[in-house]
């Protein structure tokens, strides 16, 4: 990762209290996802940090696994959990996660694929975790690609 697990372990409290920076941007992108949603969808996110749109797309599909590096944004992500069932919030890095070749319906990397080490490989890995026909769904600005950065 970009920064270290202490950086994001130290700023975990801070970011969960961060508001959207741009709210309808954000709203239009759940809306887009949410639209190629069914009810019996496996779904897995990397990097979730605080676990907000995981717990924004529970009530759509059957289940969400969802994970990040930082233990500390993970507990802040199982406290949000209240009564939702059907979401998994797991310690862990994508190139350690241990589910099997085309697993999940959809795979979410929503504002992660610039803190990557190796882009390609993560893009790489989770559409390997993709069924067939899946979706792999991402939204990042890799401002370094943009050059002159």
């Amino acid at each position: 990762m970009a920064r270290s697990r202490g950086f994001w372990n130290l700023f975990a409290k801070s970011y969960a209290k961060q508001a959207v920076g741009d709210q309808p941007s954000y709203e239009y992108k759940l809306a887009q996802t949410q639209a190629l949603m069914r009810p019996d969808m496996s779904v897995f996110e990397f990097g979730c940090g605080t676990g907000t749109t995981a717990l924004i797309h529970a009530p759509h599909v059957a289940h969400i696994d969802a994970i990040d590096y930082s233990p500390k944004m993970i507990e802040i992500a199982k406290s949000k959990l209240g009564d939702i069932k059907n979401v998994a919030f797991t310690e862990q890095t994508l190139d350690e996660w241990p589910a099997p070749v085309g697993s999940y319906d959809m795979v979410l990397g929503l504002s992660i694929l610039h803190l990557v080490p190796d882009r390609d490989e993560a893009l790489a890995h989770a559409y390997r975790l993709l069924k067939p026909g899946g979706y792999l769904i991402t939204s990042t600005v890799c401002l370094r690609d943009l050059g002159g950065w």
